[in-house]
């Protein structure tokens, strides 16, 4: 059986010989129990008959979904696939105070183009899509629910406040008294109406389960289920003036859907008593029982170099530290898109790390090194010079082009070639020419010889400076029977003589401008807000850098249709695509901003990953 994570669209075969993780084995353990039961013929022939698995990813829409998040939709989108299951979209809106439309729509867009689990972008079809869910669309059954609850003793109104809740509710096992605890269930129930009428204000009473005062597990101990909260819902409009908190929602939710495996973090591992005793709770007494689910839980996802709490990527925006939620340099899946990351690079890594009970610091370089394996699998090669100097090659007539034959993806044959002009005045990095070089420099100096890429050999035999010593020109010479960049064979067959260096390029007369800009990790410590306890502190100021460069005409007509559909657009079935994107040879991988117009005179252009880690490089250096 594959890994959770594959997906049909990745080329990286299924590692047969892994060792499952916990979770997968349960899932067996489930199905040769019969735990869950078959899906019915209604499900089709690929799926009737097999054991249930059904799975969800439930986020709170209060923000733009992260990489932390990616994991989580990685492991329930692949259980569902893994095993012929399904796999729900479901949005746990029950907070209308933080809560809006735009990361509603920003999570849909992230979900369908992560997991490609849904055709066309309806998320009531494809082969594991179980379909798209509001928590908000079952508040009338919660509130039955709850008035059930009252009703059997189990659930009162408690007019005290938040503050005095939470000042009575002490240490473990001292008793969190509530006066209110054991007024009658037809008292309770008027008040709980009143609630739900909007007769009272915010704060001023809450519905609370009537568990265990003097339990151990503070999450046992008379938790709230309602709140009164006068709020406009994006869903619900202002149907409601009470709202339900997430651990009476979170299993109701799963009860409705039929999740078979609640995957959640371990956070809410003390959380689990308390999602069973309200499921219990509610099929006391009832024939036919709610469906109740098994919650699971994993150790989530830790990058280093990168904070994921909502609240302080929120901070990022409104402050201004980044330009947005889809800034390349966010953690945010909309991030990374524009970024330039695929998504088969993060499901890969979610893969690698695999799934564990343990929290850990995951290195965020094992991200990188994934999208750096796939982008050397798929992108074009292309040439883009960022910090210019210009060559002149005086053995080469004025006005003449060569058109040159370059390989466009070596790692893909079929790929095939593109055709470069090759003129008199070129284009080349100044960081690739040096006048005084040091031993081991195998760029250009004076009198030195480098291979032009797929081009020609070129000695540098000039260096042309302006009245402040600056230099503007290198004048150079190629050898015509280098064409295609190697040397003529000499007697015995071998290449008559040997260049160390290879550099690119571009033709001055048919070079575009553009703005690349130069994204880097946006802080600076492993560990964010570690060493000073505000993790601003740690911001990498030189995140971003902005340059103009030339970059081969090929390139500008590509990014229109190829670089600018990964980040902005759309596939031809309407669901974002998952490819694209350059490597700039000697430089990186880059992709087209949306910045970028039509007129191929407003490029712009986003390093996504270097082509090494520099960062490693520099912490051995350390």
């Amino acid at each position: 059986m594959s890994a959770p994570n594959a997906h049909p669209d990745a080329n990286t075969p299924a590692d047969a010989a892994r060792p499952r993780n916990f979770i997968e084995q349960l899932i067996d353990a489930d199905a040769a129990s019969g735990r869950w039961g078959v899906w019915p013929k209604s499900e089709g022939p690929d799926r009737a008959g097999k054991p249930r698995v059904h799975t969800r990813f439930p986020p709170e829409p209060n923000g733009y979904l992260h990489v932390g998040h990616a994991k989580s939709i990685c492991l329930n989108f692949g259980l569902a696939r893994a095993n012929a299951g399904k796999f729900n979209l479901r949005f746990d809106d029950t907070n209308p105070a933080k809560e809006e439309r735009e990361y509603v729509e920003s999570i849909k867009r992230d979900v369908a183009w992560l997991a490609s689990a849904f055709n066309a972008g309806s998320f009531d079809s494809g082969p594991h899509a179980g379909g798209l869910f509001f928590a908000s669309d079952y508040f009338d059954k919660m509130y039955d629910h709850a008035v059930d609850l009252v009703n059997k003793g189990k659930a009162y109104v408690c007019q005290l406040t938040a503050d005095e809740v939470s000042a009575r509710r002490g240490k473990p096992g001292v008793p969190a008294t509530s006066p209110h605890r054991d007024r009658p269930p037809s008292e309770s129930l008027k008040l709980l109406d009143e609630m739900r009428r909007g007769l009272h204000p915010d704060g001023s009473m809450t519905l609370r389960a009537r568990i265990d005062l003097a339990s151990n597990n503070f999450n046992l101990r008379d938790p709230v289920m309602y709140r009164i909260l006068h709020q406009h819902h994006h869903n619900t409009a202002d149907k409601w003036c009470i709202y339900p908190m997430y651990d009476w929602a979170h299993g109701i939710e799963d009860s409705l859907e039929g999740i078979t495996h609640s995957i959640c973090t371990l956070e809410f591992e003390d959380h689990r008593p308390l999602y069973d005793w309200f499921i219990k709770s509610i099929n006391e007494g009832r024939s036919p029982p709610v469906w109740h689910s098994q919650q699971i839980e994993f150790a989530k996802l830790a990058p280093s170099y990168t904070i994921l709490s909502k609240r302080n990527l929120l901070r990022l925006v409104q402050e201004k530290f980044v330009t947005g939620w889809d800034d390349p340099r966010m953690p945010t899946i909309a991030g990374m898109r524009r970024r330039g990351y695929t998504a088969e690079s993060i499901r890969n890594f979610c893969d690698d790390i695999g799934v564990t009970k343990t929290d850990s610091l995951i290195d965020i370089g094992r991200l990188e090194a994934s999208l750096r394996e796939h982008l050397n699998r798929v992108t074009p090669r292309a040439m883009a010079v960022l910090d210019p100097i210009k060559v002149v090659v005086e053995n080469w007539p004025e006005g003449k082009t060569d058109q040159l034959d370059f390989v466009i993806n070596p790692e893909d044959p079929a790929a095939g070639t593109r055709k470069v002009p090759f003129t008199r005045e070129l284009w080349i990095e100044r960081d690739d020419f040096m006048e005084v070089p040091p031993k081991k420099f195998f760029r250009l100096f004076p009198g030195g010889e480098v291979r032009l890429r797929w081009a020609y050999f070129l000695k540098c035999e000039r260096v042309v400076k302006d009245a402040d010593g600056n230099i503007t020109e290198l004048r150079c010479t190629i050898d015509p029977d280098t064409r295609g960049g190697d040397a003529p064979p000499g007697p015995d067959g071998k290449p008559s003589r040997k260049v160390k260096g290879t550099i690119h390029w571009v033709s001055a007369a048919h070079a575009m401008p553009a703005e690349v800009r130069l994204f880097d990790r946006l802080f600076s410590a492993e560990e964010p807000g570690k060493r000073t306890g505000n993790f601003i502190d740690d911001l990498n100021h030189d995140s971003k850098r902005t340059v103009r460069a030339f970059v081969e005409p090929w390139l500008a007509n590509a990014a229109a249709t190829r670089g600018g559909a990964l980040v902005s657009g759309t596939g031809p079935d309407g669901a974002p695509p998952t490819g694209g994107g350059f490597q700039f040879e000697r430089l990186g991988y880059f992709c087209t901003d949306p910045d970028s117009a039509p007129d191929p005179r407003r490029l712009v252009f986003n390093r996504t990953v270097t082509l090494k880690d520099t960062w490693a490089r520099e912490a051995a250096k350390a």
